[in-house]
């Protein structure tokens, strides 16, 4: 959930009086843990909390709290009464999400809350995403388009990325936002790169370099094996195939890297479909695509730093809707026989 900032209704003399009193605070309980905390609250996932009607500063900042939004009440009591937000706050349901300021969670508690939703599923495309944007009546998706320029953003993971186009591709993370109307094309996209950011932590950094891998090329995998299996089983051994593939010089023979190319979800590709001159067709190169080819969910991009260990180099849809894997073609063959394909 992103949400616009409003001009803030601070006097100066009451700005004077929230920073004394942060201040004061910070050196005598916990050094610069409590500034940080009014300026970047920091919870694990978004966060829905019902305000109560007629709940004041004490009920709600205690309610934060509780739910672990809010480290330290008395600092958002104080930040309350002096932007003069006491008595205006309004019932209902407030999500909180990783970022936010005590100064937008106040302005959240006391707006009519008339966000617009956006949800964006796992394994959507930077044109699915736009249109879904489009959609909400936030932008249009040509200003959605128009944002999605790396350069206007500083993320660590956006360095890596090579230059091409739709940059961004498997970047803008899959979720479920809010914005205030009037929030920004350019606000909104940072908010998807500001998910994928809390999401691939030091720990998944970490792995890649344990693998030798850029976090471009962890993306582009995880986005395969988001668009070939919803199987949450099967992520981390599909992934584990094509890195076999990889390893044994084979070409990934991935049909949702055509499929990208066509801009279509086409049951079965032809001939010619595989013999399309792309980057990203993955029957004519070896090794990864050029770009990820969706965005893939945190479940896909852990399958692509910890796969499974497998002899399988093949796999295919089975008629009960699950994959079968084989070691060798000839038992994909076989495979294929018996599903009637």
């Amino acid at each position: 959930m992103a949400l616009t900032e409003k001009k803030s209704h601070f006097s100066i003399w009451k700005l004077f009086l929230i920073v004394f009193f942060l201040v004061v605070i910070a050196f005598v309980t916990t050094g610069t843990s409590v500034i940080s905390d009014v300026k970047d609250i920091e919870i694990a996932e978004d966060l829905t909390i019902e305000i109560p009607d007629g709940a004041g500063a004490s009920v709600v900042s205690e309610l934060l709290h509780e739910n672990g939004a809010v480290k330290y009440p008395t600092v958002f009591k104080i930040c309350s009464k002096a932007g003069n937000f006491d008595g205006q706050y309004k019932p209902g349901p407030i999500t909180l999400h990783s970022g936010m300021s005590y100064l937008s969670i106040l302005q959240l508690l006391t707006s009519d809350r008339n966000t617009v939703k956006v949800v964006v599923p796992e394994g959507y495309t930077i044109k699915q995403i736009a249109e879904t944007v489009a959609s909400s009546g936030l932008c249009s998706a040509d200003e959605f388009y128009a944002v999605l320029d790396a350069s206007l953003y500083d993320y660590r993971f956006l360095k890596e990325i090579p230059e091409r186009e739709n940059r961004l591709e498997g970047y803008l993370f899959p979720a479920t936002y809010e914005f205030l109307p009037g929030t920004s094309a350019q606000e909104i996209a940072d908010s998807m790169l500001k998910r994928f950011d809390e999401v691939f932590t030091d720990e998944y950094y970490k792995r890649a370099e344990e693998v030798n891998v850029t976090v471009d090329e962890v993306i582009t995998m995880a986005s395969i094996v988001e668009r070939e299996t919803n199987a949450e089983g099967e992520r981390a051994k599909v992934a584990g195939v094509f890195y076999n593939r990889i390893n044994a010089n084979m070409p990934l023979q991935s049909c949702a890297t055509v499929q990208y190319i066509l801009g279509e979800n086409k049951p079965v590709l032809s001939e010619a479909d595989t013999q399309i001159d792309s980057p990203y067709n993955t029957y004519k190169n070896q090794g990864l695509p050029v770009g990820p080819i969706a965005s893939p969910g945190e479940d896909c991009i852990k399958a692509a730093l910890y796969p499974e260990k497998t002899d399988a180099f093949y796999f295919l849809l089975g008629a009960n809707g699950e994959h079968i894997f084989s070691e060798t073609y000839e038992e994909h063959q076989k495979a294929m026989e018996a599903n009637g394909l």
